[in-house]
């Protein structure tokens, strides 16, 4: 009985010694967090649009705590901007929207975006606003009628399109505004005023939660924060979080390219020159081929950008007048109204006033010296082959040397181009003499003696 006894005792001693030993061990480490990384550098586009929802796409398939998207944006399209507002609104990964570096801003669209952002923040010296939606087509101003209470109406307002526009994008900022707890007075300002701020005084007037110098200070400040997000309310949990940083896929940055106003510009000349050079020299190949892919590619860069189809046909125009003028003897004119077209379409092909969505001055000016220098080519060459003598058609014969083949007075056999022809003379000619061509009549040729210089004057 003592020994049960005694070993009873002694599992109780055990239990207890592995019990103390187990709450002496150090627990494992927690996982540091995961904040992922965006970039934005530029106007925002499709391609802009396509990389951020694919990048909110990869942090909610990592399971990341975060995610943060610099921005220094010119501002862009409506309709990208508003892809990547609804993205950020769906996204159960909280969004840190982040003016940086020092000198960036957030422009336009960009304004938007921030709005959005589940934590707005800015590095010092970078600024906000600007956000007046700008017309594709542009607008006049139209008079306001008179009130009721017999006040002059003013002189001139938007057109009723422009204020259409401008109310709906002062609906949907404030809306955005007001899911954040943002200043939506000063929203609307941005938007009706196109005002703009800096960093120091968006803090003050709450256009913005905090201001950070860099990435590590920002994910420091916004530890502990409570956000709402599309999963419910998420506490963030940053402070010496993993940077994670997601770049544009291949996709994104060929849509990058080939949807830059400039480069898709040229495409469009590219193969518009292409599918000339191979329809005045068939069988070159290349040059067909080179340019169908070029056009192909600028027109589907032209659905995503705002492209002015009036611009469009403008250039496809002027580039069949400089063509015609190799073909039609117009004098210059076909050419130069080609020029002037080319020139028109190419200015008015983008020119939306959507920041950084406008054809290059230098690329413009550029490729109409191009076209003006075809054009003068095209004149040169047909100057040249008008003063050279004409070497083919009835026209050639006149003014050459013949052979006479037999003695003959009135009509005769002379010796020409190694063939024998019949010819009229009015004086008798002799075998071996040289005569000149002086007309032609059917197959017969009118020829004259060549008079010897030594000869006197009859």
């Amino acid at each position: 009985m003592r020994t049960w006894h005694s070993i009873g005792w002694a599992l109780v001693a055990l239990l207890a010694t592995m019990w103390v030993a187990a709450g002496a061990r150090p627990a494992a480490p927690a996982a540091a967090p995961t904040v992922v990384v965006l970039q934005v550098d530029g106007a925002i586009s499709p391609a802009s649009a396509a990389y951020i929802v694919r990048g909110i796409a990869r942090a909610d398939s990592v399971h990341a705590d975060a995610i943060v998207l610099e921005l220094d944006t010119p501002g862009g399209l409506s309709s990208s901007m508003r892809d990547i507002v609804k993205a950020i609104l769906a996204s159960p990964v909280p969004v840190i929207g982040y003016v940086a570096p020092s000198g960036a801003r957030a422009a336009s669209a960009g304004t938007y975006i921030m709005y959005a952002c589940h934590v707005a923040a800015m590095a010092p010296a970078t600024n906000i606003g600007a956000a007046t939606p700008v017309s594709i087509t542009g607008g006049g101003s139209l008079p306001l009628p008179a009130s009721s209470s017999g006040k002059p109406p003013r002189a001139a307002t938007e057109s009723t399109e422009t204020r259409k526009v401008t109310n709906d994008a002062v609906a949907y900022i404030r809306g955005l505004a007001e899911r954040r707890g943002r200043n939506a007075d000063w929203a609307e300002k941005a938007v009706r005023e196109a005002v703009s701020v800096p960093a120091a005084e968006a803090l003050k007037l709450h256009v913005v939660d905090l201001l950070a110098p860099d990435i590590p200070t920002l994910l420091a400040e916004v530890d502990g924060r409570s956000v709402e997000t599309a999963a419910g309310t998420v506490v963030l949990h940053t402070r010496g979080a993993a940077l994670t940083e997601v770049r544009p896929g291949v996709r994104s940055q060929f849509l990058g390219v080939i949807a830059n106003p400039s480069i898709a510009y040229i495409l469009l000349i590219i193969g518009l020159g292409g599918l000339v050079l191979e329809g005045m020299h068939p069988g070159g190949i290349l040059p067909g081929v080179v340019g169908a892919i070029c056009l192909l590619l600028a027109l589907y860069a032209f659905q995503l950008l705002p492209v002015n189809y009036a611009g469009l046909a403008l250039i496809f125009l002027g580039v069949i007048l400089i063509v015609s003028e190799a073909f039609v003897p117009a004098y210059g004119v076909l050419g130069t109204g080609g020029v002037i077209s080319f020139v028109m379409g190419s200015v008015i092909l983008m020119h939306t006033g959507v920041p950084g969505f406008g054809i290059a001055v230098p690329v413009v000016i550029g490729i109409a010296l191009a076209a003006a220098g075809v054009l003068a080519g095209i004149v040169w060459l047909a100057l040249r082959s008008h003063r050279q003598r004409v070497v083919s058609g009835r026209e050639e014969m006149v003014g050459n040397l013949a052979e006479v083949v037999a003695d003959f007075n009135g009509r005769g056999m002379v010796h020409l181009h190694g063939e024998r022809w019949q010819a009229d003379s009015s004086v008798p000619l002799r075998r071996g003499q040289q005569v000149t061509v002086t007309g032609m009549h059917g197959l017969i040729l009118s020829v004259e003696p060549v008079r010897n210089l030594k000869e006197p004057l009859p």
